[in-house]
Protein backbone atom coordinates (compact mmCIF):
# COMPACT_ATOMS: atom_id res chain seq x y z
CA UNK A 1 0.00 0.00 0.00
CA UNK A 2 1.37 3.28 -1.00
CA UNK A 3 1.63 6.40 1.73
CA UNK A 4 1.56 10.21 0.23
CA UNK A 5 3.61 12.96 0.78
CA UNK A 6 1.06 15.81 1.51
CA UNK A 7 1.18 19.61 2.03
CA UNK A 8 -0.95 22.57 3.02
CA UNK A 9 -0.58 24.61 -0.58
CA UNK A 10 -3.97 27.01 -0.35
CA UNK A 11 -2.70 28.59 -3.99
CA UNK A 12 -2.93 24.67 -5.24
CA UNK A 13 -6.31 24.20 -3.88
CA UNK A 14 -7.66 26.83 -5.99
CA UNK A 15 -6.09 26.27 -9.07
CA UNK A 16 -7.07 22.64 -8.88
CA UNK A 17 -10.74 23.51 -8.32
CA UNK A 18 -12.68 24.56 -11.13
CA UNK A 19 -12.78 28.24 -12.16
CA UNK A 20 -16.47 28.34 -11.29
CA UNK A 21 -15.44 27.06 -8.26
CA UNK A 22 -12.22 28.51 -6.98
CA UNK A 23 -12.81 32.31 -8.04
CA UNK A 24 -14.99 32.53 -4.96
CA UNK A 25 -13.21 29.88 -2.17
CA UNK A 26 -10.06 29.50 -0.98
CA UNK A 27 -10.46 25.62 0.77
CA UNK A 28 -7.80 25.19 3.32
CA UNK A 29 -7.12 21.50 3.42
CA UNK A 30 -3.63 18.80 2.13
CA UNK A 31 -3.17 18.54 -1.06
CA UNK A 32 -0.19 17.08 -2.40
CA UNK A 33 3.36 18.76 -3.51
CA UNK A 34 3.62 17.27 -6.61
CA UNK A 35 1.89 14.96 -9.13
CA UNK A 36 0.75 11.56 -7.69
CA UNK A 37 3.70 9.98 -9.84
CA UNK A 38 6.27 12.16 -8.01
CA UNK A 39 5.08 12.11 -4.64
CA UNK A 40 4.37 8.15 -3.54
CA UNK A 41 6.28 5.81 -1.85
CA UNK A 42 5.85 2.33 -1.61
CA UNK A 43 7.09 0.09 1.78
CA UNK A 44 6.68 -2.92 -0.93
CA UNK A 45 8.28 -4.17 -3.79
CA UNK A 46 8.51 -1.35 -6.36
CA UNK A 47 5.68 -2.71 -9.37
CA UNK A 48 6.04 -2.24 -12.87
CA UNK A 49 3.67 -0.22 -14.48
CA UNK A 50 2.26 -2.82 -16.43
CA UNK A 51 0.79 -4.46 -12.52
CA UNK A 52 0.63 -1.02 -11.10
CA UNK A 53 -2.72 -1.04 -9.09
CA UNK A 54 -4.96 2.36 -8.03
CA UNK A 55 -3.32 3.22 -5.02
CA UNK A 56 -6.22 2.81 -1.71
CA UNK A 57 -5.82 3.55 1.55
CA UNK A 58 -8.89 3.01 4.33
CA UNK A 59 -10.12 5.40 7.19
CA UNK A 60 -12.85 5.14 9.69
CA UNK A 61 -12.79 8.86 9.70
CA UNK A 62 -15.38 10.42 7.35
CA UNK A 63 -13.64 14.30 8.19
CA UNK A 64 -10.11 13.03 7.69
CA UNK A 65 -8.74 16.03 5.69
CA UNK A 66 -5.70 14.23 3.15
CA UNK A 67 -8.57 13.07 1.14
CA UNK A 68 -10.15 15.97 -0.97
CA UNK A 69 -13.64 15.16 -1.35
CA UNK A 70 -16.21 12.58 0.07
CA UNK A 71 -18.34 10.30 -2.28
CA UNK A 72 -21.60 8.99 -0.89
CA UNK A 73 -23.05 5.73 -2.22
CA UNK A 74 -26.58 4.48 -0.59
CA UNK A 75 -29.73 3.62 -1.52
CA UNK A 76 -31.51 6.27 0.28
CA UNK A 77 -29.88 9.54 1.76
CA UNK A 78 -32.75 9.09 4.87
CA UNK A 79 -31.37 6.15 6.04
CA UNK A 80 -27.59 6.79 6.69
CA UNK A 81 -26.08 4.64 10.07
CA UNK A 82 -25.48 7.21 13.40
CA UNK A 83 -21.52 7.26 11.55
CA UNK A 84 -22.88 9.19 8.86
CA UNK A 85 -25.33 11.50 10.61
CA UNK A 86 -23.41 14.91 9.12
CA UNK A 87 -24.44 14.00 6.01
CA UNK A 88 -28.36 13.82 6.29
CA UNK A 89 -28.92 17.69 6.50
CA UNK A 90 -27.03 18.98 3.62
CA UNK A 91 -28.97 16.59 1.84
CA UNK A 92 -31.96 17.04 3.09
CA UNK A 93 -31.37 20.87 2.18
CA UNK A 94 -30.73 19.63 -1.34
CA UNK A 95 -33.73 17.72 -1.68
CA UNK A 96 -36.24 20.63 -0.49
CA UNK A 97 -34.74 22.39 -3.80
CA UNK A 98 -34.05 19.57 -6.54
CA UNK A 99 -35.96 16.95 -6.44
CA UNK A 100 -33.61 15.19 -8.72
CA UNK A 101 -31.45 14.16 -6.08
CA UNK A 102 -32.63 10.94 -6.26
CA UNK A 103 -31.83 10.24 -9.96
CA UNK A 104 -28.19 11.94 -10.85
CA UNK A 105 -25.26 12.26 -9.65
CA UNK A 106 -25.17 15.77 -7.67
CA UNK A 107 -21.90 17.40 -6.11
CA UNK A 108 -22.68 19.64 -3.03
CA UNK A 109 -20.38 22.41 -0.94
CA UNK A 110 -20.61 20.89 2.73
CA UNK A 111 -18.15 22.60 5.22
CA UNK A 112 -16.47 20.29 7.16
CA UNK A 113 -16.21 17.48 4.95
CA UNK A 114 -12.69 17.25 3.36
CA UNK A 115 -13.14 19.58 0.10
CA UNK A 116 -16.02 21.08 1.55
CA UNK A 117 -17.77 18.97 -1.02
CA UNK A 118 -20.14 15.92 -1.55
CA UNK A 119 -20.67 13.60 -4.18
CA UNK A 120 -23.92 12.06 -4.51
CA UNK A 121 -24.57 8.69 -6.24
CA UNK A 122 -27.99 6.96 -5.18
CA UNK A 123 -28.23 3.34 -6.21
CA UNK A 124 -31.88 3.67 -6.31
CA UNK A 125 -34.12 0.70 -5.15
CA UNK A 126 -32.35 -2.43 -3.93
CA UNK A 127 -35.15 -4.76 -2.98
CA UNK A 128 -37.05 -5.22 -6.22
CA UNK A 129 -37.64 -8.85 -7.57
CA UNK A 130 -34.41 -7.66 -10.46
CA UNK A 131 -32.48 -5.80 -8.13
CA UNK A 132 -29.27 -7.15 -7.56
CA UNK A 133 -25.47 -5.88 -5.94
CA UNK A 134 -24.62 -4.31 -9.29
CA UNK A 135 -26.63 -1.27 -8.03
CA UNK A 136 -23.78 -0.27 -5.82
CA UNK A 137 -20.82 -0.68 -8.42
CA UNK A 138 -23.10 1.42 -10.76
CA UNK A 139 -23.52 3.89 -8.56
CA UNK A 140 -19.83 4.25 -7.58
CA UNK A 141 -18.69 4.41 -11.26
CA UNK A 142 -20.97 7.40 -11.97
CA UNK A 143 -20.05 8.93 -8.41
CA UNK A 144 -15.83 8.34 -9.28
CA UNK A 145 -16.56 10.22 -13.30
CA UNK A 146 -18.34 13.24 -11.40
CA UNK A 147 -15.79 13.51 -8.83
CA UNK A 148 -12.98 13.34 -11.77
CA UNK A 149 -15.26 16.05 -13.66
CA UNK A 150 -15.00 18.47 -10.45
CA UNK A 151 -10.96 17.83 -9.94
CA UNK A 152 -10.94 15.68 -7.01
CA UNK A 153 -7.48 13.85 -6.60
CA UNK A 154 -7.77 12.15 -3.27
CA UNK A 155 -11.93 11.19 -3.28
CA UNK A 156 -12.97 9.04 0.12
CA UNK A 157 -15.49 6.44 -0.87
CA UNK A 158 -18.59 5.81 1.63
CA UNK A 159 -20.46 3.00 1.05
CA UNK A 160 -22.51 2.18 4.52
CA UNK A 161 -22.66 -1.79 4.18
CA UNK A 162 -26.81 -2.95 3.54
CA UNK A 163 -28.23 -5.35 5.58
CA UNK A 164 -29.05 -7.23 2.78
CA UNK A 165 -26.04 -6.94 0.45
CA UNK A 166 -23.40 -7.59 2.90
CA UNK A 167 -20.53 -6.96 0.19
CA UNK A 168 -21.84 -3.49 -0.90
CA UNK A 169 -18.71 -1.46 0.40
CA UNK A 170 -16.49 -3.52 -1.63
CA UNK A 171 -18.65 -4.10 -4.88
CA UNK A 172 -18.63 -0.04 -4.78
CA UNK A 173 -15.25 -0.05 -4.44
CA UNK A 174 -14.58 -2.59 -7.63
CA UNK A 175 -16.69 -0.25 -9.00
CA UNK A 176 -14.68 2.93 -8.51
CA UNK A 177 -11.51 1.09 -9.38
CA UNK A 178 -12.92 0.26 -12.94
CA UNK A 179 -13.67 3.92 -13.31
CA UNK A 180 -10.15 4.60 -12.48
CA UNK A 181 -8.68 2.31 -15.27
CA UNK A 182 -6.10 3.90 -17.25
CA UNK A 183 -5.47 2.10 -20.32
CA UNK A 184 -1.83 0.84 -20.48
CA UNK A 185 -1.42 2.72 -23.92
CA UNK A 186 -2.27 5.82 -22.07
CA UNK A 187 0.53 4.57 -19.54
CA UNK A 188 2.84 3.91 -21.90
CA UNK A 189 3.11 6.61 -23.92
CA UNK A 190 3.12 8.86 -20.80
CA UNK A 191 0.06 11.10 -21.75
CA UNK A 192 -0.76 11.94 -18.40
CA UNK A 193 1.55 13.08 -15.45
CA UNK A 194 0.98 10.13 -13.59
CA UNK A 195 -0.04 6.14 -14.03
CA UNK A 196 -3.48 6.99 -12.26
CA UNK A 197 -6.29 9.05 -12.28
CA UNK A 198 -6.30 10.06 -8.95
CA UNK A 199 -3.55 10.22 -6.04
CA UNK A 200 -5.20 7.69 -4.10
CA UNK A 201 -8.92 6.25 -3.39
CA UNK A 202 -10.24 6.35 0.16
CA UNK A 203 -12.50 3.39 1.40
CA UNK A 204 -14.31 4.48 4.42
CA UNK A 205 -15.16 1.76 6.71
CA UNK A 206 -17.32 2.07 10.20
CA UNK A 207 -14.92 -0.47 11.93
CA UNK A 208 -11.13 -0.44 12.41
CA UNK A 209 -11.27 -4.48 11.73
CA UNK A 210 -12.90 -4.26 8.53
CA UNK A 211 -10.25 -1.82 6.71
CA UNK A 212 -7.22 -3.56 5.79
CA UNK A 213 -8.97 -7.08 4.54
CA UNK A 214 -11.02 -4.52 2.73
CA UNK A 215 -8.08 -2.63 0.91
CA UNK A 216 -6.37 -6.16 0.59
CA UNK A 217 -9.05 -8.11 -1.36
CA UNK A 218 -9.96 -4.85 -3.29
CA UNK A 219 -6.65 -4.18 -4.02
CA UNK A 220 -5.93 -8.23 -5.17
CA UNK A 221 -9.17 -8.22 -6.85
CA UNK A 222 -8.43 -4.84 -9.20
CA UNK A 223 -5.21 -6.26 -9.48
CA UNK A 224 -6.23 -8.98 -12.09
CA UNK A 225 -8.86 -7.00 -13.25
CA UNK A 226 -6.16 -4.62 -14.31
CA UNK A 227 -4.06 -6.96 -16.06
CA UNK A 228 -7.33 -8.72 -17.98
CA UNK A 229 -7.91 -5.45 -19.34
CA UNK A 230 -4.45 -4.60 -20.44
CA UNK A 231 -4.15 -7.62 -22.83
CA UNK A 232 -7.94 -7.49 -23.47
CA UNK A 233 -8.35 -4.47 -24.45
CA UNK A 234 -4.87 -3.38 -25.52
CA UNK A 235 -4.87 -2.65 -29.54
CA UNK A 236 -3.87 -5.88 -31.70
CA UNK A 237 -0.24 -4.34 -31.90
CA UNK A 238 0.57 -3.68 -28.35
CA UNK A 239 -1.06 -7.09 -27.45
CA UNK A 240 -0.06 -9.19 -30.40
CA UNK A 241 1.01 -12.60 -29.23
CA UNK A 242 4.88 -12.34 -28.85
CA UNK A 243 3.96 -8.90 -26.52
CA UNK A 244 1.50 -10.33 -24.75
CA UNK A 245 3.93 -13.34 -23.79
CA UNK A 246 6.40 -10.69 -22.68
CA UNK A 247 3.76 -9.42 -20.44
CA UNK A 248 3.31 -11.62 -18.93
CA UNK A 249 6.31 -12.79 -17.96
CA UNK A 250 6.83 -9.59 -16.34
CA UNK A 251 3.50 -9.74 -14.73
CA UNK A 252 4.92 -12.93 -12.93
CA UNK A 253 8.31 -12.35 -12.23
CA UNK A 254 9.04 -13.01 -8.96
CA UNK A 255 5.44 -14.29 -7.85
CA UNK A 256 4.14 -18.00 -7.14
CA UNK A 257 3.11 -18.44 -10.43
CA UNK A 258 5.11 -20.42 -13.32
CA UNK A 259 4.74 -18.79 -16.73
CA UNK A 260 6.35 -20.63 -20.03
CA UNK A 261 6.06 -19.85 -23.36
CA UNK A 262 6.09 -21.93 -26.20
CA UNK A 263 6.84 -19.93 -29.56
CA UNK A 264 8.47 -22.96 -31.93
CA UNK A 265 5.65 -23.05 -34.91
CA UNK A 266 7.09 -27.15 -35.67
CA UNK A 267 6.20 -27.45 -31.85
CA UNK A 268 3.04 -25.90 -32.30
CA UNK A 269 2.22 -27.62 -35.56
CA UNK A 270 3.42 -30.96 -33.62
CA UNK A 271 1.54 -30.19 -30.03
CA UNK A 272 -1.68 -28.29 -31.01
CA UNK A 273 -2.55 -28.61 -35.19
CA UNK A 274 -5.66 -27.38 -35.29
CA UNK A 275 -4.01 -24.13 -33.74
CA UNK A 276 -1.45 -23.93 -35.49
CA UNK A 277 -3.94 -24.23 -38.69
CA UNK A 278 -4.93 -20.83 -37.54
CA UNK A 279 -1.67 -19.37 -37.18
CA UNK A 280 -0.38 -20.49 -40.64
CA UNK A 281 -1.10 -17.50 -42.07
CA UNK A 282 0.06 -15.11 -39.60
CA UNK A 283 3.20 -17.06 -39.00
CA UNK A 284 4.77 -15.36 -42.09
CA UNK A 285 5.07 -11.84 -39.59
CA UNK A 286 7.07 -12.36 -36.86
CA UNK A 287 5.40 -9.97 -34.93
CA UNK A 288 1.69 -11.85 -34.75
CA UNK A 289 3.05 -14.96 -34.84
CA UNK A 290 1.59 -17.24 -31.87
CA UNK A 291 2.48 -18.29 -28.23
CA UNK A 292 1.35 -20.32 -26.17
CA UNK A 293 1.40 -19.72 -22.62
CA UNK A 294 1.10 -22.15 -19.74
CA UNK A 295 0.64 -21.01 -16.48
CA UNK A 296 0.65 -22.95 -13.08
CA UNK A 297 0.26 -21.98 -9.25
CA UNK A 298 0.50 -24.52 -6.21
CA UNK A 299 -0.79 -22.79 -3.19
CA UNK A 300 0.25 -23.87 0.22
CA UNK A 301 -1.12 -27.45 1.99
CA UNK A 302 -1.99 -30.64 0.55
CA UNK A 303 -4.03 -29.76 -2.44
CA UNK A 304 -7.35 -30.39 -2.78
CA UNK A 305 -8.77 -28.94 -5.87
CA UNK A 306 -6.92 -28.68 -9.41
CA UNK A 307 -8.56 -25.91 -11.80
CA UNK A 308 -7.43 -26.25 -15.40
CA UNK A 309 -8.07 -23.44 -17.35
CA UNK A 310 -7.53 -22.81 -21.35
CA UNK A 311 -8.50 -19.37 -22.94
CA UNK A 312 -9.15 -18.14 -26.56
CA UNK A 313 -6.76 -15.20 -26.90
CA UNK A 314 -7.36 -14.51 -30.74
CA UNK A 315 -5.30 -11.25 -30.77
CA UNK A 316 -7.01 -9.92 -34.04
CA UNK A 317 -10.28 -11.60 -35.85
CA UNK A 318 -10.45 -10.88 -38.95
CA UNK A 319 -12.60 -14.02 -39.69
CA UNK A 320 -10.21 -15.76 -42.07
CA UNK A 321 -11.26 -16.68 -45.54
CA UNK A 322 -14.09 -16.42 -44.40
CA UNK A 323 -13.79 -12.47 -43.61
CA UNK A 324 -15.85 -10.28 -41.82
CA UNK A 325 -17.17 -8.19 -44.25
CA UNK A 326 -19.10 -5.05 -44.00
CA UNK A 327 -17.76 -3.42 -41.40
CA UNK A 328 -18.07 -6.52 -38.25
CA UNK A 329 -14.44 -6.79 -38.09
CA UNK A 330 -14.20 -3.62 -35.67
CA UNK A 331 -13.69 -4.50 -31.99
CA UNK A 332 -12.05 -7.99 -32.55
CA UNK A 333 -8.76 -7.19 -30.87
CA UNK A 334 -11.22 -7.95 -28.11
CA UNK A 335 -11.10 -11.71 -29.41
CA UNK A 336 -8.82 -12.52 -26.93
CA UNK A 337 -10.26 -11.82 -23.76
CA UNK A 338 -10.69 -15.23 -22.43
CA UNK A 339 -7.24 -15.64 -22.08
CA UNK A 340 -6.86 -12.31 -20.72
CA UNK A 341 -9.04 -13.90 -18.17
CA UNK A 342 -7.29 -16.76 -17.46
CA UNK A 343 -3.89 -14.55 -16.68
CA UNK A 344 -5.80 -12.03 -14.70
CA UNK A 345 -6.90 -15.42 -12.51
CA UNK A 346 -3.61 -15.76 -12.18
CA UNK A 347 -2.50 -12.25 -11.02
CA UNK A 348 -5.35 -12.64 -8.23
CA UNK A 349 -4.10 -16.06 -7.20
CA UNK A 350 -0.08 -14.72 -6.73
CA UNK A 351 -1.61 -11.41 -4.33
CA UNK A 352 -4.49 -14.01 -2.20
CA UNK A 353 -2.10 -17.09 -2.50
CA UNK A 354 -4.70 -19.57 -1.49
CA UNK A 355 -3.83 -22.64 0.03
CA UNK A 356 -4.58 -26.45 -0.95
CA UNK A 357 -5.64 -24.65 -4.18
CA UNK A 358 -3.68 -26.15 -7.93
CA UNK A 359 -4.33 -23.98 -10.94
CA UNK A 360 -2.84 -24.60 -14.61
CA UNK A 361 -3.97 -22.47 -17.43
CA UNK A 362 -3.08 -22.51 -20.90
CA UNK A 363 -3.52 -19.16 -22.99
CA UNK A 364 -3.82 -19.42 -27.08
CA UNK A 365 -2.51 -16.35 -28.49
CA UNK A 366 -3.10 -16.47 -32.20
CA UNK A 367 -4.21 -14.15 -34.93
CA UNK A 368 -6.59 -14.70 -37.38
CA UNK A 369 -5.09 -13.02 -40.24
CA UNK A 370 -5.76 -13.58 -43.99
CA UNK A 371 -3.66 -13.79 -47.02
CA UNK A 372 -2.28 -16.63 -49.08
CA UNK A 373 -1.58 -19.01 -46.96
CA UNK A 374 -4.58 -19.09 -44.35
CA UNK A 375 -6.44 -22.13 -43.70
CA UNK A 376 -10.10 -22.53 -45.51
CA UNK A 377 -12.92 -24.18 -45.40
CA UNK A 378 -13.10 -27.84 -46.77
CA UNK A 379 -9.79 -28.41 -44.93
CA UNK A 380 -9.09 -31.53 -42.62
CA UNK A 381 -7.22 -31.39 -39.65
CA UNK A 382 -6.59 -33.72 -37.74
CA UNK A 383 -6.56 -32.67 -33.78
CA UNK A 384 -4.40 -33.53 -30.99
CA UNK A 385 -6.85 -36.32 -29.88
CA UNK A 386 -6.83 -37.55 -33.21
CA UNK A 387 -10.27 -37.32 -34.33
CA UNK A 388 -10.05 -35.49 -38.27
CA UNK A 389 -12.07 -31.98 -38.30
CA UNK A 390 -13.64 -30.67 -41.46
CA UNK A 391 -13.42 -26.82 -41.00
CA UNK A 392 -16.29 -25.51 -42.06
CA UNK A 393 -15.92 -21.97 -41.04
CA UNK A 394 -12.92 -19.71 -40.32
CA UNK A 395 -14.46 -17.17 -38.66
CA UNK A 396 -14.62 -20.40 -35.73
CA UNK A 397 -11.57 -20.00 -34.94
CA UNK A 398 -11.70 -19.83 -31.37
CA UNK A 399 -12.85 -23.43 -31.24
CA UNK A 400 -10.30 -24.49 -32.82
CA UNK A 401 -7.69 -22.51 -31.03
CA UNK A 402 -8.37 -24.19 -27.80
CA UNK A 403 -9.55 -27.77 -28.38
CA UNK A 404 -5.99 -29.04 -28.34
CA UNK A 405 -4.68 -27.22 -25.46
CA UNK A 406 -8.19 -28.67 -24.02
CA UNK A 407 -6.91 -32.34 -25.13
CA UNK A 408 -4.11 -32.00 -23.02
CA UNK A 409 -5.42 -30.65 -20.29
CA UNK A 410 -7.59 -33.71 -20.21
CA UNK A 411 -4.48 -36.00 -20.76
CA UNK A 412 -3.04 -34.74 -17.19
CA UNK A 413 -6.39 -34.44 -15.77
CA UNK A 414 -6.42 -37.65 -14.68
CA UNK A 415 -2.94 -37.63 -13.08
CA UNK A 416 -4.38 -34.49 -10.88
CA UNK A 417 -6.15 -34.21 -7.59
CA UNK A 418 -10.04 -33.30 -8.32
CA UNK A 419 -9.17 -32.04 -11.61
CA UNK A 420 -11.83 -28.94 -12.68
CA UNK A 421 -11.49 -28.33 -16.74
CA UNK A 422 -12.42 -25.37 -18.09
CA UNK A 423 -12.37 -23.24 -21.54
CA UNK A 424 -12.74 -19.59 -21.56
CA UNK A 425 -13.76 -17.44 -24.54
CA UNK A 426 -15.43 -14.55 -26.29
CA UNK A 427 -17.14 -17.49 -28.75
CA UNK A 428 -19.75 -16.67 -29.90
CA UNK A 429 -22.15 -13.48 -31.33
CA UNK A 430 -25.05 -16.06 -30.29
CA UNK A 431 -24.08 -15.87 -26.20
CA UNK A 432 -25.17 -11.64 -26.37
CA UNK A 433 -27.99 -12.40 -28.61
CA UNK A 434 -29.32 -15.38 -26.07
CA UNK A 435 -28.88 -13.31 -23.09
CA UNK A 436 -27.75 -9.83 -23.68
CA UNK A 437 -24.45 -8.02 -23.25
CA UNK A 438 -23.61 -7.92 -19.95
CA UNK A 439 -23.74 -12.13 -18.53
CA UNK A 440 -21.24 -14.58 -18.81
CA UNK A 441 -23.04 -18.04 -19.79
CA UNK A 442 -21.93 -21.61 -17.96
CA UNK A 443 -22.46 -24.50 -19.25
CA UNK A 444 -21.51 -28.52 -18.01
CA UNK A 445 -20.59 -31.82 -19.51
CA UNK A 446 -22.63 -34.76 -17.52
CA UNK A 447 -19.91 -35.03 -14.70
CA UNK A 448 -19.62 -30.90 -13.91
CA UNK A 449 -23.66 -30.78 -14.45
CA UNK A 450 -24.22 -33.53 -11.52
CA UNK A 451 -21.46 -32.25 -9.40
CA UNK A 452 -23.64 -29.38 -9.54
CA UNK A 453 -20.38 -26.50 -10.80
CA UNK A 454 -22.86 -23.87 -13.18
CA UNK A 455 -24.96 -23.81 -10.09
CA UNK A 456 -22.46 -23.03 -7.87
CA UNK A 457 -20.17 -20.71 -10.02
CA UNK A 458 -23.95 -18.39 -10.59
CA UNK A 459 -24.76 -18.20 -6.63
CA UNK A 460 -20.99 -16.99 -6.29
CA UNK A 461 -20.84 -14.43 -9.52
CA UNK A 462 -24.20 -12.94 -7.22
CA UNK A 463 -21.95 -11.93 -4.43
CA UNK A 464 -19.44 -9.59 -5.88
CA UNK A 465 -22.01 -8.31 -9.21
CA UNK A 466 -20.56 -10.99 -11.55
CA UNK A 467 -22.78 -12.26 -12.70
CA UNK A 468 -23.87 -15.87 -14.63
CA UNK A 469 -26.30 -17.55 -16.99
CA UNK A 470 -26.35 -21.30 -17.01
CA UNK A 471 -27.03 -22.95 -20.14
CA UNK A 472 -27.59 -27.03 -21.07
CA UNK A 473 -25.53 -28.89 -23.28
CA UNK A 474 -28.06 -31.02 -25.54
CA UNK A 475 -27.87 -33.99 -27.91
CA UNK A 476 -28.74 -32.01 -30.87
CA UNK A 477 -25.42 -30.16 -29.97
CA UNK A 478 -23.51 -33.06 -30.62
CA UNK A 479 -25.28 -34.13 -33.60
CA UNK A 480 -24.88 -30.73 -35.42
CA UNK A 481 -21.10 -31.42 -35.12
CA UNK A 482 -20.86 -35.14 -36.57
CA UNK A 483 -19.57 -35.65 -39.26
CA UNK A 484 -21.48 -35.64 -42.26
CA UNK A 485 -19.28 -37.98 -45.00
CA UNK A 486 -16.76 -40.90 -44.05
CA UNK A 487 -13.92 -38.04 -44.45
CA UNK A 488 -14.38 -36.54 -41.62
CA UNK A 489 -15.69 -37.37 -37.72
CA UNK A 490 -16.64 -33.72 -37.04
CA UNK A 491 -17.80 -30.80 -38.63
CA UNK A 492 -16.32 -27.66 -36.73
CA UNK A 493 -18.83 -25.45 -37.80
CA UNK A 494 -21.52 -23.83 -40.40
CA UNK A 495 -21.21 -21.49 -42.22
CA UNK A 496 -23.54 -18.99 -41.19
CA UNK A 497 -22.86 -16.57 -38.13
CA UNK A 498 -23.71 -18.49 -34.25
CA UNK A 499 -26.32 -15.81 -33.98
CA UNK A 500 -28.27 -17.04 -36.97
CA UNK A 501 -27.49 -21.03 -35.93
CA UNK A 502 -29.83 -22.69 -33.55
CA UNK A 503 -28.37 -23.27 -30.09
CA UNK A 504 -25.33 -21.04 -31.67
CA UNK A 505 -23.86 -20.58 -28.24
CA UNK A 506 -24.37 -24.43 -26.95
CA UNK A 507 -22.83 -26.33 -29.78
CA UNK A 508 -19.21 -25.03 -29.71
CA UNK A 509 -19.42 -26.80 -26.20
CA UNK A 510 -19.86 -30.12 -27.75
CA UNK A 511 -17.48 -29.52 -30.89
CA UNK A 512 -14.56 -29.02 -27.58
CA UNK A 513 -15.75 -31.85 -26.18
CA UNK A 514 -16.12 -34.08 -29.22
CA UNK A 515 -12.59 -32.80 -30.80
CA UNK A 516 -10.54 -32.95 -27.60
CA UNK A 517 -11.69 -36.66 -26.40
CA UNK A 518 -13.70 -35.85 -23.61
CA UNK A 519 -16.55 -37.34 -25.14
CA UNK A 520 -14.48 -40.61 -23.11
CA UNK A 521 -14.80 -39.13 -19.78
CA UNK A 522 -18.61 -38.64 -19.40
CA UNK A 523 -20.98 -39.88 -16.87
CA UNK A 524 -20.56 -43.37 -18.42
CA UNK A 525 -17.02 -43.61 -18.12
CA UNK A 526 -14.57 -45.07 -15.64
CA UNK A 527 -12.41 -42.32 -15.35
CA UNK A 528 -15.13 -39.07 -15.54
CA UNK A 529 -13.43 -35.51 -16.06
CA UNK A 530 -15.80 -32.19 -14.79
CA UNK A 531 -15.69 -29.73 -17.69
CA UNK A 532 -17.46 -26.25 -18.04
CA UNK A 533 -17.52 -24.22 -21.27
CA UNK A 534 -17.89 -20.39 -20.44
CA UNK A 535 -18.72 -17.91 -23.11
CA UNK A 536 -17.91 -14.16 -21.99
CA UNK A 537 -18.72 -12.59 -25.28
CA UNK A 538 -21.70 -11.03 -23.56
CA UNK A 539 -19.72 -10.19 -19.92
CA UNK A 540 -16.26 -9.27 -21.28
CA UNK A 541 -17.18 -5.90 -21.98
CA UNK A 542 -17.98 -3.08 -24.56
CA UNK A 543 -16.52 -1.95 -27.74
CA UNK A 544 -15.76 1.33 -27.40
CA UNK A 545 -15.09 1.27 -23.66
CA UNK A 546 -13.42 -0.95 -21.19
CA UNK A 547 -13.20 -4.42 -20.56
CA UNK A 548 -15.00 -5.57 -17.68
CA UNK A 549 -12.11 -8.40 -16.39
CA UNK A 550 -15.68 -11.36 -16.36
CA UNK A 551 -15.53 -13.94 -14.93
CA UNK A 552 -12.52 -13.35 -13.24
CA UNK A 553 -14.29 -11.81 -9.79
CA UNK A 554 -16.29 -14.80 -9.85
CA UNK A 555 -14.03 -17.40 -9.91
CA UNK A 556 -12.07 -15.97 -7.00
CA UNK A 557 -15.32 -15.58 -5.15
CA UNK A 558 -16.16 -19.77 -5.86
CA UNK A 559 -12.97 -20.90 -5.23
CA UNK A 560 -10.87 -19.32 -2.23
CA UNK A 561 -13.23 -16.34 -1.17
CA UNK A 562 -15.97 -17.99 0.66
CA UNK A 563 -15.51 -15.66 3.66
CA UNK A 564 -17.25 -12.73 1.89
CA UNK A 565 -20.38 -14.04 2.70
CA UNK A 566 -20.03 -12.82 6.03
CA UNK A 567 -17.62 -9.28 5.20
Amino acid sequence: MQRMVWSCDRTTAATLLPPSVSQFIIIPFLFPVSTCQSTTTTNEETETMCTSVQPIEWTTDLKDQKFDGVILVTPNHDDLPSKLECLKAPLQDYNSVDSGLGEEVVVLKVPGLPGNRLVFSTTGPVNRDYDDVRRFSDAAVNAVKRALKAGMQRPLLVCPQHKDYKNSTLVAALGALHALYMPLEVREVNIKSSNYKVCVLGLWVAHESQGQRLVDLASALESGRLACRDIGGSDPERMAAPRVAEYVVELFKNSPVQAEVISDVKLLEKEYPCLAAVNRCANSVPRHQARVIKLQYCGEGPIQKTLMLVGKGITYDTGGADIKAGGFMAGMHRDKCGAAAVAGFFQILAKLKPKNLKVVGSMAMVRNSVGSDCYVADELVVSRAGRRVRVGNTDAEGRMVMVDLLCEMKEKAVQETCPQLFTIATLTGHAIRAMGPNYSIIMDNGPAHRAGNAARWQKAGEVLGDLFEVSSIRREDYEFHKGKSEYEDILQCNNLPSSATPRGHQTPAAFLIMASGLHKHGVDSEAPLPYSHIDIAGSSGPFPGVPTGAPIVAMATNYFLSELSAL
